[in-house]
Parts: structure tokens; sequence; C-alpha cells
């Protein structure tokens, strides 16, 4: 039987095609391309004979592809591209339930629990997802194990059986059966094809192991930003930024992790150590987030350097990245101990809280000995650590109460206007504060913080009016990286440089104007 698949509505034919005829790496992870004649699908960039046009369609989703029946190319490995841009980019349904879906929750608490998170009832969930991506969440589900799976036998000595239950398929016959329809081999000729990586061995698939991964990167990057921000903003104890290697401790479903991402001008290379297996998948998704490294990066420098007011900026820093967050809850917190105080003092007290709060791990990673607080805990004995004026430690701790009771949604899949709506609607936030946890927490990439004060000063000494900010819809956030960029540039020689990596922390970041303290 022929591979069957239509043309997603809202892909172009004639723009995708010309994508394809030029292989052009930019839309990779944007978009697939199935071809009927041979049965695979691909990247756009795939370096095989480009096809006829009457013999291609193209798709939003690999499983969309895959539920065609079509099975992913050996030779451009269409699951190892960067992710689509559109999941940030977006707010509608689709949008929201792919960065649960890639976040692993279909997995951990099945259509049900990602309906629930989204607000909307399974059926209608899938529908949409059916009708705007080709494939429902359980079908999108089964391509995020298919790639975890890939990743896994091909990076780690484990067991076929501990992969099949740590990828998150029900039993090893629906792991087999998945990984010989999604790439025509069988698991072992898969590994025995791409080889594989010494790590530790596990005993069972609940064994922590250590993984190194390479994540791929969408051209051009700034690895000198993301590195500065990250070292500039490390809280001891939980994070540490030494020899161009960030490290820290991440909490995820199965237990906490140790991670340390190695940034190049190229690629990033991730190390996750004391993983449960069953959170790989989790554990890369909220990196890429975190390094903001699906961006339609070249879409963004385009658009913002077409003004010639932003165009210099973009000369001097191309490929910026927007960072991400790994807990929605560590960054609102640590959003709100940094309000009108410097950043050395908010790492000051970001420490002292880790110090006292946070769950220590089993196996200290170098200088990373905890995990961040939780809500509940910091609600619970925040006011014994916590310090500086009253009225802000007590709406850090109702913030917190109200997050660990469930009051307050908090996660990847929200609407941006609920969530800051229902953030500013909390005692101590104002605009800056919801924006920034926005802007971070849901990828949104679009935000201006046109509220904070350097940033606000550093558009006036450069002639740049942040009230006529429509014009660089939808990449506002760029714009805010591009004009923090810019100022801190002039006191740090490291950011003004070509070097891929800072070893020191720079003088402290602009601190916001909070409109509701």
């Amino acid at each position: 039987m022929t591979p069957s698949v239509a043309t997603s509505a809202d892909l172009d034919f004639e723009r995708c095609y010309r994508a394809l005829s030029s292989r052009d790496t930019r839309f990779d992870g944007q978009f697939f391309v199935a071809v009927r004649t041979t049965g695979i699908y691909c990247r756009p960039s795939c370096p095989a004979v480009t096809p006829h046009p009457e013999n291609v369609d193209f798709v939003i989703t690999a499983a969309a592809a895959q539920q065609g029946g079509f099975r992913a190319c050996r030779r451009c490995l269409p699951d190892a591209v960067p992710g689509s841009p559109r999941w940030n980019l977006n707010s509608d349904l689709a949008s929201r339930a792919m960065r649960l879906i890639g976040d692993g929750l279909v997995d951990r608490a099945g259509v049900d629990g990602l309906a629930t998170a989204l607000g909307y009832s399974s059926r209608q969930l899938n529908r949409v997802l059916t009708e705007e991506l080709g494939a429902g969440p359980l079908a999108l589900a089964r391509a995020n194990r298919a790639t975890n799976a890939r990743i896994l036998i091909e990076c780690t000595p484990m067991s076929m059986a501990d992969i099949a239950f740590a990828a998150g398929f029900a039993s090893v016959r629906q792991f087999n059966d998945t990984i010989r329809e999604v790439f025509a081999l069988s698991p072992t000729e898969l590994r025995r094809r791409r080889g594989r990586h010494p790590v530790r061995r596990a005993s069972d698939d609940h064994t922590p192991v250590r993984v190194s991964l390479k994540l791929s990167v969408r051209q051009p990057f700034s690895s000198a930003w993301l590195s500065w921000f990250l070292a500039a903003h490390v809280i001891e104890g939980l994070e540490d930024f030494r020899d161009g290697t960030y490290h820290r401790a991440i909490a995820l479903p199965h237990g906490p992790a140790a991670v340390s991402v190695t940034l190049h001008d190229d690629h990033v290379i991730a190390d996750i150590g004391q993983v449960d297996m069953h959170d790989l998948g989790t554990a890369v998704h909220r990196l890429r987030r975190m390094l903001d490294l699906d961006a339609d990066i070249a879409a963004v420098d385009d658009a913002l350097g077409a003004d010639p007011q932003m165009r210099p900026l973009v000369a001097n820093c191309p490929g910026i990245r927007v960072p991400g967050a790994v807990d929605p809850v560590e960054m609102l917190i640590r959003t709100m101990l940094g309000q009108q105080i410097s950043l050395a003092a908010a790492r000051t007290h970001g420490r002292r809280l880790v110090a006292a709060l946070g769950e220590p791990l089993a196996t200290p990673h170098g200088q990373v000995t905890h995990l961040f607080p939780t809500a509940a805990a910091i609600a619970e004995r925040g006011s014994e650590v916590l310090t500086g004026p009253r009225r802000r430690v007590a709406s850090i701790i109702d913030v917190a109460r109200s997050v660990a009771d469930g009051k307050v949604a908090l996660h990847p899949g929200m609407p941006a206007a609920e969530l800051k709506a229902s953030l500013m609607a909390l005692p101590g936030i104002g605009r800056w504060t919801a924006d920034y946890v926005v802007m971070r927490v849901l990828g949104d990439p679009d935000v201006l913080l046109d509220t904070d004060l350097i940033l606000r000063r550093r558009a006036e000494a450069i002639d740049i009016d942040l009230t006529d900010s429509q014009r660089w819809s939808p990449w506002r956030s760029y714009v805010s990286m591009h004009l923090w960029h810019d100022a801190l540039r002039e006191t740090e020689p490291l950011l003004r440089s070509a070097r891929p990596f800072i070893t020191t922390p720079s003088p402290p970041e602009p601190s916001p104007t909070e409109e509701n303290p």
C-alpha cells in the first residue's frame, strides 16, 4: 500500500518546494517532506536527489508523516533536527499542546492529563490536533517516544527492554514495532548502524546514568550572549559556571538530575547525569527551551535587521537568543527575588534560599549541591530565610503558597494573556515581572520589557522609540535582548568580542521597575 498524506493546510506548497529544492537548512524542523514514491519523509535540507513536485507533500509534524505510513530517512535523520519555532511563536491550542507533549506529559498523565492542563476535553483536543497538525496527541507522543528511543539506542549501552520502558513505551513489542515502522530498522540494527557512546551501564530502567548529547542549533547562534547570561545569574549551590560550561541541578518527574551544557558556535554539548532514563526526553526538551535553540533566528535577524534603528544592534550580536526556563516556579520566585535590587544582591538571596530550603542532591555535582526549593517549602519556611522589606517577603511567600495550593497554574502550555493576567492578580507582581516570566516560561518571542529602567535608558541613548514597537512584532523579546546586550557590552568587553565562552560574571544587569510593588 502506497503511503499517503496531504500537505498541511497552513503550509504554502510552492514556498516549501523552493526550500526543498535549495536544501535550505533554515526550514529543518519547521516542516517535513513526505515522498510518496519512496515512502520516506525527510528534512528540507536532505542531500538526496530532489523529488518531483507531484510526488511530495509537506507536513508540519513528523507524527503526521508517520501516521501516513512514511518512515524516517536514514540519510538526513529528520527527527534529529531542531524543533519547530512555531510552538513558541503561536499561542493557539495546537502550539501549547506541543510544548507539553514535548515535555512528556502524555507519557506521564495520558491524553486526559494533557487535556486537563489545557482546559479542553480529550475529544476536542484530539479533533483540533488532528485537523491542524495531521495527528492526534497519541500519535504526536508516539513520535516523541521514537526520537527519545533512538537517542537511547545510539547513545547508551542500555538493554533494549530497558530503553523501551525508559522511552515511555508500554511494552517491548510496542517499542520494537514503532522503531521498525519509523526507522525501517530493528532496534539492534539501528544501534549497530550508528554505533554507541561509552556511558555508565544501567542495571534497570530506573537506575540513574549519564548521557552526553550533541544538540543541534539553528544558525546564527550567539553563544557568547547565552554564556554571559547563564554565568551572570548563577545561584551558588543550584548552579555553577566555570571553564566555559554551565552546570545546574534540575527537578524532573522521576527525580533530580545534574546537567552541564557547553555552548559552541554551531552546537551545544549537553551532559545529563544522575538522571532516571524515563526523564531523558523531558530533560533534553527543557534544556532546548532554556537555551532557545529552536528559534527561527534567521527570520528574527532578517526582520529586525530591516529596521534602520535595530540594524546596528543585530549586526553587533547576530543570533541572539531569549533564555527560557527549566522550571516555571523557580523562574517566578527568582524574578520576584530580583525586583528592584542588583543582580548581585538577588544572587545572594537566592543562594541563602537554596542552601536553607532546597533539597540536597544525593550525589553533589561539583559545586552543584541542591535543587531549587519547592513552592511548598518556600510557603512554609520562607519567612525564616528571606530578608528585606517585609512587603516583598510577604509577597513572595503568598505567591509561593498560591502556587503550592494549586490556586495559580504555571506551566508552558498556558496562553500568554492568561498567564500574565493571573500573575498580575497576585500581590507584589507588576507588569515587568509578569512580562519577564511570560517571556521566559512560555518562550514568548513578542514581549517588549519597556518598563525596564536600563533598557529604556539605552533605547533613549541610541534614539529608539519604544512606544512604536508594533513594527518589531512578533520578535519584540529579541529587541529586549538586543537592547540589554547593547547596554552591557559597553562595560563588559567579553560581550563585544567573538569569544564563545565567558568565565567570570559581569556587572549586574538592569533591575526592573515594578509598578505594583
